[in-house]
């Protein structure tokens, strides 16, 4: 972060590792942050370390201004890959990770249209109180004219999601299958409760290779019918490394023939992004299939070990690739999600 420039408008205080150090500083004098427990002030400590961390590779030069438009999603995934490194706490790591993500909602949050919808979104990643206090250290740790005013869309941030009862806790819905719904549609009322007409369901399974997939479905859902990548992709021979397009629309022509008999199924692959999944389960929700996601997860010394022990060993620079793109589901993606560690379940 040393010699990363930031816009002097917003950050006058100079370059990128002074205003995270000024960021740290400024939240061990904040009252908030003293009387927490332990293990959150921890979290929050990480977070401060860790909001700005994809700054230096964001960080350009538009129309003659600097900006590092992006910084905050891309951190998230910068922020993960840096904590597995280190064998962090997988509920500690991702309440980190949500934190970098949202870091910077506080400051304009009010000001959207779907202000109460993306609350709700953060709520169920981000504690809103923790990222209330992050927020409030950042605006602390810059040198900017407007430091009062982001100080003041802070508190009205915290008021906000007071008001909207997501403050602590995520928001909480009449149903999984309603607060799905809720996500996939616009202008849903979060308090209508779903009918449930779903007709099967669809387990999506997320995790980098060698973090156990094949395994769980063999000891979970021996029987269940499966669409694999790998498998389609023997059946087409075409190399993990070659054009995908023809695999992913023959696997999906398979997925629609099951849906079509309204037969529940595995989709096994990695899946390790938002979007991905997110075009996936749409096409299941569109035939009334509740999905649920299992994303799994190892260590790092497993997830190397379990890799090595693969019929096809996936390369190493492949997998880092991957971990450039790692997003871990959150509960707003499906009607139930679940989170596993070296074979347990959080």
């Amino acid at each position: 972060m040393k010699g990363c420039p930031q816009d002097p408008l917003f950050h006058a205080e100079g370059d990128v590792y002074v205003h995270v150090r000024k960021v740290c500083d400024a939240m061990t004098t904040l009252e908030e942050w003293r009387v927490l427990p332990e293990d959150e002030r921890n979290i929050l400590y990480a977070a401060a370390l860790l909001h700005d961390v994809a700054k230096p590779s964001c960080t350009r030069v538009e129309e003659g201004r600097i900006t590092s438009r992006g910084h905050s999603q891309r951190g998230a995934i910068m922020a993960r890959r840096i904590l597995w490194d280190y064998g962090a706490d997988f509920k500690a790591r991702e309440q980190v990770c949500a934190l970098v993500r949202f870091h910077q909602a506080p400051f304009y949050l009010i000001e959207r249209q779907d202000a109460i919808r993306f609350a709700y979104l953060i709520s169920h990643s981000a504690r809103c109180d923790l990222l209330t206090i992050l927020a409030r250290a950042d605006a602390l740790g810059r040198e900017c004219e407007d430091q009062s005013e982001l100080l003041t869309r802070i508190a009205l941030f915290h008021e906000f999601c007071i008001e909207q009862s997501c403050l602590t806790e995520p928001r909480a819905f009449a149903s999984p299958q309603s607060r799905f719904e809720y996500f996939r549609t616009e202008n849903r009322d979060p308090l209508y409760q779903v009918h449930d007409e779903t007709k099967c369901e669809v387990v999506l399974m997320s995790g980098l290779p060698g973090s156990g997939k094949d395994t769980w479905i063999r000891e979970h859902m021996p029987e269940a019918p499966q669409i694999s990548l790998d498998q389609v992709r023997d059946d087409l021979g075409v190399a993990p490394s070659g054009n995908q397009v023809a695999v992913i629309q023959e696997a999906k022509e398979r997925a629609r023939v099951l849906l079509r008999q309204n037969k529940g199924f595995v989709w096994n692959a990695t899946n390790l992004t938002r979007d991905v999944r997110s075009q996936l389960i749409d096409l299941f929700a569109n035939y009334q299939s509740r999905v649920r996601i299992v994303y799994l997860e190892a260590t790092h010394d497993r997830l190397h070990q379990q890799n090595q022990a693969r019929e096809a060993v996936v390369p190493l620079a492949a997998i880092d690739r991957m971990m450039d793109r790692w997003e871990v589901p959150d509960a707003t993606e499906a009607t139930n999600v679940e989170w596993w560690e070296n074979g347990v379940r959080w």
